[in-house]
């Protein structure tokens, strides 16, 4: 038979906590109630862990769709026409820069697309992209093109081609070789007889998918001497699009690449353009945090609870322990420590647990998500290493916390009274 350490040691009121944990007066109440305890930290652990993976991966998700069907930069001229004339200079002093990878002139305006024998009419962006390595890159068309050749080729028709979302091609009921005519209001003078807009009919040659709806349900890509064409530009463009090695320093290039250029032209980056966007999915994250935070805190009144049932239940094993010379501090520290190993255990737990269905949710995705509400067709998980420390490290002080009033309350025990407690 095993001998209890010596008293007044660290030992000693390590072994004290684990008897007392394990009910160890025979009755079965303390120790149902422990790991009840134990259990409500660990759902709540699992729970934050696998809410904020989620939210990451939504968020990553998000970003490498937005960098994958569009520029990590965008340089715009001010004024009031919306066109920029002398764009081959400024597109040099683009390139210039150490950190654009490509840059290309682009095209961007709203028109109004129909189907000739349709009355349906549907408004979208049209965005005229250039035919070299650089808008390819920047665009990421070849990746994302479901249907059809690469554009803008040859057709039978002999119109223009025009590449258009996935949405866009089931909301208007377009196919390969399907004629539409766009019509835009831009640099269109006004007549007695009102505005004319200027019309142009192009040919389907293909279809893409980014899994974004603002792109797959809106947009439409022609080539950049089409686009010119339909919104009477001549030479000029709307501005200049690029990509840059890191796409988290787009910002700072951002800035440098307008600095360079000065006035009248404005630099713009990808973050700050879907800087709402973002904003809202980071408010999303820390209220889901704060909410599931909470689910830990009700978990740690379990281990007042607990802890506060075990100094009743003990209060004549207390006294005499301190009767046998066991300090106050040293009635106190056991109670920490059953305290802790509550927090510890229960985190333990409750990481695991995340942990491992964080890995089922990623590498079976068995989650299904109707894609015409979001913009994933499964649930996206990502645990980052700074949000699992965080979420661990707050559970265990959270549990420490819990530990102080059961403690000084064990500890204010005075041996006779303990004693004499019936």
């Amino acid at each position: 038979m095993s001998r209890p350490p010596p008293a007044n040691g660290a030992r000693f009121e390590r072994y004290i906590a684990r008897r007392y944990l394990a009910g160890a007066s025979g009755r079965g109440l303390v120790s149902f109630i422990t790991i009840i305890a134990v259990g409500g930290v660990a759902v709540g652990v699992m729970a934050l862990m696998v809410v904020i993976g989620v939210l990451n991966g939504l968020q990553d998700d998000l970003r490498e769709r937005i960098l994958s069907g569009g520029p990590h930069g965008v340089v715009l001229q001010l004024n009031s026409e919306f066109k920029m004339d002398a764009w081959p200079q400024v597109l040099d002093r683009v390139r210039a820069d150490r950190s654009v990878v490509a840059a290309a002139p682009f095209v961007f305006t709203e028109v109004v697309l129909n189907v000739p024998g349709q009355r349906y009419n549907q408004g979208v962006v049209l965005r005229g992209v250039a035919d070299d390595s650089d808008a390819a890159r920047i665009t990421g068309l070849s990746e994302h093109l479901v249907l059809g050749d690469p554009p803008f080729g040859n057709t039978e028709s002999g119109d223009p081609g025009m590449v258009v979302g996935r949405g866009l091609a089931e909301q208007l009921g377009l196919y390969i070789g399907k004629s539409v005519v766009a019509a835009s209001l831009q640099n269109t003078p006004l007549t007695q007889a009102g505005v004319q807009p200027a019309f142009r009919r192009f040919e389907v040659v293909g279809v893409f998918q980014t899994g974004l709806y603002q792109y797959d349900d809106e947009l439409a890509l022609v080539a950049l001497p089409e686009a010119q064409a339909l919104l009477g530009l001549g030479d000029g463009v709307t501005g200049i699009e690029f990509d840059v090695e890191d796409p988290w320093e787009s910002g700072t290039v951002a800035a440098r690449i307008e600095d360079s250029l000065g006035y009248p032209y404005r630099v713009d980056d990808w973050q700050r353009m879907n800087a709402s966007l973002f904003s809202a999915l980071k408010l999303e994250k820390l209220a889901m945090a704060v909410i599931l935070t909470l689910i830990v805190l009700v978990a740690s009144f379990n281990i007042v609870s607990t802890l506060v049932m075990i100094v009743g239940d003990k209060t004549r094993e207390i006294g005499i322990l301190r009767g046998m010379g066991v300090t106050a501090a040293g009635i106190g520290r056991v109670f920490r420590n059953m305290g802790l190993f509550i927090g510890l255990v229960g985190t333990t737990i409750g990481a695991l647990l995340g942990a491992g269905l964080a890995w089922l949710l990623q590498t079976y995705q068995f989650i299904e998500l109707p894609n015409d509400v979001y913009f994933v067709d499964r649930l996206p998980i990502s645990l980052a290493p700074l949000d699992v420390t965080l979420i661990i490290s707050g559970s265990i002080l959270i549990a420490f916390l819990a530990t102080i009033y059961p403690a000084r309350k064990a500890a204010d025990l005075t041996p006779v009274d303990a004693i004499r407690h019936e």
